[in-house]
């Protein structure tokens, strides 16, 4: 009897692992394919610029006399369309720049590390093979790091920084171990794409167009955890050390745009109020909304930054 039970259980057992087994091997399978049928259903937009013999996307709208140069947040799929709705409102009374750093959007995967140092200098020389050397830096999230270097670095070309509920060097939490071979597992398996599937609001998208949904849907499943990615998520601890020291220069316009309600870090509105304590042009402002602002408060987010450069 009980020699039975355990060829039964031993059955069982080879059943489960062998489901097992070929689920996980569909859902690699479906990747594959799926990753192959997506390449050719990208749209393009923007213009490419060579920096360091890649090809970095940047896109260009409106044709005011001052420039507002776009920045975005960490592992933000297609910059250029998560801008879309700033873009919309900057646009007729600004030169608007949505730069694309490496491993974003349309552009490149690169080789190079993902310092501070070396994404300030990419960008920069993108700008500079456009001939853009004057310009209003507008960053979201990690891009207040990435802002902080730039401002101290090329002085003469910045004219204001603004920050969408932007990164400081002394928050908490940037010293997280960063699980890059989890998130490669994830990716390789497919179980990335599963997971975007089974769950919807892990897509980030800034207005409730199918087809924009669908380029973001497409770009992030094609971006996500890629080496640029990983490789960034694996500096946010030196990045950010490296920021500690650094201050806004004393002279230059600084308008900050925080969401009200940020239960996720502690002192946030504090935090950026320290930041311009020495400013002779600083300022908070705080919106109800979620981290992405620009995407439901870009109206009120340009009419008030507009306010303030004219002040």
């Amino acid at each position: 009897m009980m020699k039975k039970v355990l060829i039964m259980m031993l059955k069982i057992l080879t059943v489960i692992v062998i489901v097992i087994t070929l689920f996980i091997a569909i859902v690699y399978i479906v990747n594959i394919v799926n990753n192959k049928s997506e390449q050719g259903k990208i749209k393009s937009y923007g213009q490419s610029v060579a920096v360091d013999g890649k090809n970095m996307n940047v896109l260009i709208q409106g044709k005011g006399e001052e420039t507002v140069v776009l920045l975005p947040g960490y592992g933000t799929a297609a910059p250029a369309l998560d801008f879309e709705p700033l873009v919309k409102e900057l646009s007729p009374y600004y030169k608007v720049v949505v730069v694309e750093p490496f491993g974003y959007g349309l552009s490149d995967v690169t080789e190079k590390e993902r310092t501070t140092e070396n994404m300030v200098d990419e960008i920069h020389e993108a700008l500079k093979s456009l001939d853009i050397d004057r310009y209003i830096l507008m960053g979201h999230s990690i891009a207040g790091i990435y802002g902080l270097n730039y401002v101290n670095k090329y002085p003469n070309e910045v004219s204001a920084f603004v920050g969408i509920d932007s990164s400081v060097p002394t928050q908490d939490g940037t010293d997280d171990p960063f699980p890059s071979g989890a998130y490669k597992l994830l990716k390789k398996s497919g179980f990335s794409r599963l997971f975007m599937k089974l769950s919807s609001d892990q897509l980030v998208v800034p207005i409730e167009d199918d087809e924009t949904r669908e380029q973001i849907r497409i770009l992030t499943l094609k971006n996500m955890f890629n080496p640029n990615v990983l490789s960034e998520g694996e500096h946010f601890s030196p990045n950010f050390k490296g920021a500690e020291n650094l201050t806004f220069p004393k002279n230059l316009p600084v308008i900050f745009f925080l969401q009200a309600n940020d239960t996720e870090t502690k002192g946030w509105i504090p935090l950026h109020e320290k930041q311009i304590k020495d400013s002779v042009h600083g300022k908070v402002m705080t919106f109800e909304g979620g981290h992405y602002l620009h995407h439901t408060r870009s109206k009120e987010i340009v009419q008030n930054f507009r306010k303030f450069m004219k002040e």
